[in-house]
């Protein structure tokens, strides 16, 4: 649409504002966020349109219409053929039209618009025992209208079919504007029932005159997908245009609200997980298990698991779940199973009856759409072919065939998916960067739909054909029923308005690839993205745009961090996702022209926690907090900041100089004053100011030093205590907790020096006395002073952990930003990476160094929230395990505090830092028992309880030093209580 002037574009902007009472947005962020969906196409749109209902589509499509616009219809943009794209108006159904109109429990329906995501409608399904049957991978994100659009299936199709399966009743628009209401079924004439004349005369015609070719022109198979399912109108299939129009992708009419078929659930699942010698062996016997009535038939090969918990010994497994009317019934129809499958050769087999423990296995397999995107050696992969389907008794011939065509073309992938039906999942190490890859993509194509065409397959069993496949159709179907495609296609959409290039008449497979605009050569960086060679582009490559961030709750006993902010405000600017396609678009500067100084960008970030969850719950990695403070540097760089950066950002030298004067600042924070100082300073007017400590963390130690002498060098194992900013200046208690349990459990605890010290080269200066990890600089994008802090702190480290001995860090982010951002940023630097793998959190101290130690048993549960960047870095198993040991049960929550460092105290984000606090955090501390303790290892969540809960939270250093009895934490100087 660039040939179109700008006084086009200005009136095409006032009609649609006029007529449409949703939002309508021609602006450059807007437009960015939807050039792509999760396939390897982009294509930019003119507008993005957000109806508020059916009158909404019909006046957006009367406008466009009138225009000669086209008109994209998108869900959850998870699309992996490229049909969630287009030029002209892109109508995000997601926002408005996202309701459950009505749900019919005896009836076993659901009125749906096309917004809803599939998790919502199952939730709301689930309270009566029933649930929608098809569950792609993508359920927590992705729509019904999708689903309708693409003719989904997911891992439960061999129970309950394909989403054709499960519609009923569609209502549509057409491109022309004429109201459709398909469903089941002939009126008098024997044409389809809820047709306008015009349609309801040609379609007719159009079936009576084909009857023979959509007789004999389709394979019979489970997961035929590809094309238009016009054998749906045969009389002997009932005339079912709801299922003719199920897969059309957009491209026939705008569906408003669709009538679907729920199923009952079974009461109680058991997952059996057969182990089988390799990939081969474990497609040959998938469709061998389809007379015991699985509900999955699950692959996949231990080049996709890697080294993954709790699977049987094997090179490949199958995992097949079966129901039952109770636990008993559905275990022992998972046994009867295994015994089955042994006696044709599994090599080993787990039964999994823990709903906990299935969810874990689970999410090897959901994860596997993004994780399957970086082979082991790093490699990027790319979908493409990533779905296409053969009968099920075929699978193993087809997966051998397909392994060797993958090594004739020099080509590498890892297969997986629905075997019980297939259908096979892969991505594969395509050079879409360069023309010599894109031929290759292309050829490899074409050999490729000929080898599953051989088969007697489909070109897509799931997602569709999009522009990823549907110019091989003639190769599946030949000419004469693509040509009646085409007709069909006319038929309801003559002036070509809906989704053009996809399906019928499309663009080439190998036009409008989203890599083509980015810059071929890697751009100057301050961090050494080590995963990425270095590359920026290849980090920001790294969202495929499968949207798990896009997840509106994190799930029963989810730790799940990503994305909270995403959950706060439900816009797709603020989702990983969102904010990845903001920096795509930035590095490509066709919409968003600016580079390092685009303010879409910039504002996208603004909202972005740096919480670091993405880094460990994104499937590829993709590391938000990362790309944020590379882009902070750039767009400051040479100009006047936010108040907030030089306030915050730059915390360790204020505390630092305000220490001698605590006590007056103590009081000053508590008169009118207070309010000029954080408007001076950027600080949300809300939020109150922390208490400095009036003795400091490492006053207190050194002091004690003097006082009780050196410890005995023999007294135990010496590990390097790190006194962070947070627990020396404003939480020392934790400092002197960590010390007493740690010297409890045999450990030498010493801090570094704060005397000058040389290191080979000159003394660092008595003003640079104090250490730091260079968080705060960070998270604000001063990524100078933060590689100078750095440097200093490697400077006196690295003789201390010469020998081997661990950097205990008490403060979660700091230990975060130590293993992760130091080496990163300080790449040249040998010793950085040195320090990094010595960092140990307080937990993994004490059972790496003192593993014989036994902890004081409080035996009370526990609640509270898990680290954030513990979570997403270094992990809590430790934690975890020494809890138990000390008789605190239960679970800490994901997500997270919403305080996030100085997020929470900037200006303008106290509502979401708040909204944050309350998607997990918040109701888990409300719901805790009186003798629940309230736990939180980082000063950010400590200090949000303080300030928005009823009750505090300790580190659990503080916990245990005060279980280690009153006299002895009162000689070590930890208060009591």
């Amino acid at each position: 649409m660039a040939d179109r002037t700008e006084t086009e574009k200005r009136n095409l902007a006032e009609e649609l504002a006029a007529a449409v009472r949703g939002e309508v947005s021609f602006a450059a962020a807007d437009r960015a966020l939807v050039t792509m969906d999760a396939s390897n196409y982009r294509r930019v749109p003119m507008a993005v349109v957000a109806p508020r209902d059916a009158e909404d589509v019909a006046a957006a499509l009367r406008v466009c219409r009138e225009h000669a616009v086209p008109v994209v219809p998108r869900g959850g943009g998870t699309s992996i053929a490229g049909q969630a794209t287009g030029v002209g108006v892109v109508l995000d159904f997601t926002r408005h039209l996202n309701r459950i109109v009505s749900l019919d429990p005896a009836a076993r329906t659901a009125v749906v618009q096309p917004g809803v995501i599939l998790d919502d409608l199952r939730a709301a399904a689930g309270a009566h025992g029933l649930t929608f049957g098809p569950d792609p991978s993508t359920h927590s994100r992705c729509t019904l209208g999708g689903m309708i659009g693409n003719n989904s299936c997911g891992s439960h199709s061999v129970a309950w079919g394909t989403t054709a399966d499960s519609v009923r009743e569609l209502e549509l628009l057409t491109y022309g504007g004429e109201q459709v209401r398909a469903g089941r079924g002939t009126d008098p004439t024997g044409a389809p029932t809820g047709l306008p004349t015009r349609l309801r005369d040609g379609v007719k015609a159009l079936v009576d005159a084909e009857l023979a070719l959509l007789r004999t022109g389709y394979p019979d198979l489970p997961r035929r997908i590809s094309g238009y399912a016009l054998d749906a109108l045969l009389p002997e299939a009932g005339t079912d245009l709801a299922r003719a129009l199920t897969g059309s992708e957009g491209t026939l009419g705008v569906l408003t609200e669709a009538t679907v078929r729920l199923v009952e659930t079974p009461a109680a699942r058991a997952l059996a997980v057969l182990g089988y010698p390799d990939e081969s062996a474990a497609a040959e016997a998938a469709h061998t298990l389809l007379p015991h009535r699985p509900m999955t038939v699950e692959g996949m090969a231990a080049d996709l698991v890697g080294g993954a918990a709790g699977l049987p010994k094997g090179g490949a497994w199958l995992f097949v779940e079966m129901g039952g009317a109770s636990p008993g019934e559905a275990a022992a129809r998972a046994e009867a199973l295994c015994r089955a499958a042994a006696a044709d050769g599994t090599t080993d087999h787990a039964l999994v009856t823990d709903p906990a423990g299935q969810r874990a296995l689970w999410r090897i397999r959901e994860d596997a759409s993004g994780t399957a995107t970086r082979l082991s050696d790093g490699s990027e992969a790319w979908p493409g072919w990533e779905d296409c389907a053969v009968p099920p008794a075929r699978l193993g011939p087809y997966l051998r065939d397909f392994r060797a065509l993958l090594t004739q073309h020099g080509l590498r992938g890892t297969p997986y998916g629905h075997f019980g039906d297939g259908c096979i999942h892969i991505r594969i190490d395509f050079d879409l960067l360069t023309a010599p890859g894109i031929r290759r993509f292309r050829e490899f194509s074409y050999d490729l739909g000929e080898l599953v065409v051989a088969h007697g397959g489909s070109l897509s069993g799931e997602h569709g054909d999009g522009q990823a496949r549907a110019e091989l159709l003639p190769k599946m179907y030949g000419p004469e029923l693509v040509g009646l495609f085409e007709r069909f296609k006319s038929l309801w959409d003559p002036a070509a308005g809906l989704n053009p290039g996809m399906l019928v008449r499309p663009a080439r497979l190998d036009e409008n690839l989203r890599f083509e605009l980015l810059p071929k050569r890697p751009v100057p960086v301050e961090f050494g993205y080590p995963h990425d060679n270095g590359d920026f582009s290849a980090a920001v490559r790294r969202c495929v745009g499968v949207a798990k961030c896009r997840n509106t709750t994190t799930g029963p006993g989810s730790a799940d961090v990503m994305c909270p902010s995403f959950r706060a405000t439900g816009e797709e600017q603020h989702s990983t996702r969102g904010r990845a396609r903001l920096l795509h678009e930035m590095l490509a500067g066709e919409v968003i022209t600016d580079g390092w100084q685009s303010p879409e960008v910039r504002d996208a970030l603004d909202l972005c926690l740096s919480c670091k969850g993405c880094r460990s719950d994104c499937p590829v990695g993709v590391d938000m907090a990362t790309y944020k403070a590379e882009f902070l540097h750039h767009h400051y760089e040479g100009r006047l900041r936010p108040a907030a950066h030089y306030s915050m950002g730059r915390l360790p030298q204020w505390l630092h100089a305000a220490a001698p004067l605590a006590p007056a600042l103590n009081a000053l924070a508590r008169t009118p004053l207070a309010a000029l100082g954080k408007r001076l300073g950027g600080i949300a007017p809300e939020r109150p100011i922390p208490t400095l400590a009036t003795e400091t963390f490492t006053h207190w130690w050194w002091h004690r030093r003097r006082t009780t002498g050196a410890p005995d060098p023999a007294a135990g194992r010496t590990v390097v205590l790190w006194p962070d900013t947070f627990t020396n200046h404003l939480s020392p208690q934790v400092g002197r907790s960590a010390v007493r349990v740690l010297e409890a459990a045999g450990l030498r605890p010493v801090l570094p020096p704060t005397a000058p010290l040389r290191t080979g080269a000159a003394p660092i200066p008595r003003r640079h006395r104090p250490l730091c990890c260079g968080l705060t600089y960070v998270s604000t994008g001063q990524l100078d002073q933060a590689r100078a802090v750095m440097r200093r702190t490697v400077d006196v480290l690295g003789p201390l952990l010469q020998d081997g001995r661990p950097l205990v860090v008490l403060e979660p982010s700091c230990a975060a930003a130590l293993r992760t951002d130091l080496p990163e940023l300080l790449s040249d630097d040998p010793r950085a990476a040195q320090l990094a793998t010595s960092v140990r959190t307080f937990a993994q101290a004490l059972e790496e160094l003192a593993p014989d130690w036994r902890p004081p048993r409080l035996d009370r549960p526990v609640a509270g929230q898990t680290h954030c960047h513990q979570h997403a870095v270094l992990g809590d198993a430790a934690d975890r395990r020494l809890r138990e040991r000390a008789g605190l049960t239960g679970s800490l929550t994901g997500g997270c505090c919403g305080l996030a460092g100085n997020f929470g105290f900037e200006r303008g984000h106290y509502e979401v830092s708040v909204s944050c606090a309350e998607d997990q955090l918040l109701p888990a501390v409300r719901e805790a028992t009186p003798d629940t303790e309230i736990l939180a290892d980082g000063f950010s969540c400590r200090t949000q309880l303080e300030q928005l809960g009823d009750r505090p939270g300790r580190h659990l250093a503080e916990v245990l030093a005060e279980a280690l009895g009153e006299g002895e934490s009162a000689a070590a100087g930890v208060p009591r209580g």
